[in-house]
């Protein structure tokens, strides 16, 4: 997979599209005998320009299937492309979920001007979802603490995350979060990376942290177990191309 020279996502529904060979960027004359719906620009991410074209019926299209996302991310070559792929993901992913008016139930249409859509009744502009969320690691001198969600596949670990909510700053969703997950208390918050993640429309800003007092007691909900990890001795984590991975790589080549 790779961006190379081409500049066109295909899309349906919440869907991004690829061919048969996993190729998920199309050109200009591959698209003449397809049936679009519409096509707008995508947000200017890196320093090329791409398009997004949602297509009317692509079930009758058998050369082209969804995209496995996560597998697609994880193959990127390089940060912009990442990016891009994020951004056409969340940008789909919002053009589906968004087609009314959430004042007065009018059908929106595309902006003229902007990536936004805009009630013809009541001038509302709609623009993508983007929702903040916190990850952090936690760190105890040669340890850190990672923790297996009920979200995750049998024995895979993590670092601990959260949205963000109204009126709160990201350090203090990081004190709340820790709390709320695994029961313990932490200081010394520190900013250290971003990521835009595509699952569905989140920005993840990621810290470090040490751990100040408290015994981990996990929610039992969200997080199913959760303990100390030597950086010789860590479970299975997630890939590297995640936010997560990176925040503990960068924990272990600092020790």
């Amino acid at each position: 997979m790779g961006l190379q020279e081409k500049n066109y996502f295909l899309a349906s529904g919440e869907s991004l599209l690829c061919d048969q060979q996993e190729r998920f960027l199309f050109s200009e004359v591959e698209l003449e005998s397809l049936d679009v719906e519409i096509s707008f620009d995508l947000p200017e991410v890196t320093n090329a320009s791409y398009r997004i074209v949602i297509l009317k019926d692509a079930g009758k299209y058998l050369f082209l299937n969804k995209l496995d996302l996560r597998l697609a991310l994880s193959q990127t070559e390089n940060e912009d492309e990442f990016s891009v792929l994020s951004a056409a993901a969340q940008v789909v992913t919002w053009h589906s979920s968004f087609k009314f008016c959430p004042r007065c139930a009018t059908e929106l249409i595309m902006d003229e001007a902007d990536l936004a859509k805009v009630c013809p009744s009541c001038g509302h502009h709609q623009y993508p979802r983007l929702s903040p969320c916190i990850i952090v690691l936690v760190r105890n001198g040669k340890k850190c603490l990672l923790a297996h969600s009920s979200k995750f596949k049998s024995g895979r670990y993590s670092t601990l995350a959260g949205f963000i909510e109204a009126g709160e700053s990201a350090e203090h969703a990081v004190e709340r979060e820790v709390m709320e997950e695994v029961g313990i208390k932490v200081k010394n918050i520190k900013y250290i990376c971003s990521q835009s993640w595509p699952f569905p429309h989140s920005f993840m800003l990621g810290f470090m942290a040490d751990y100040s007092e408290g015994e981990i007691t996990p929610d039992g909900e969200e997080i199913l177990s959760a303990d100390w990890f030597n950086v010789d001795d860590l479970p299975t984590i997630p890939p590297k191309f995640t936010i997560s991975r990176q925040l503990i790589d960068k924990f272990i080549k600092d020790m």
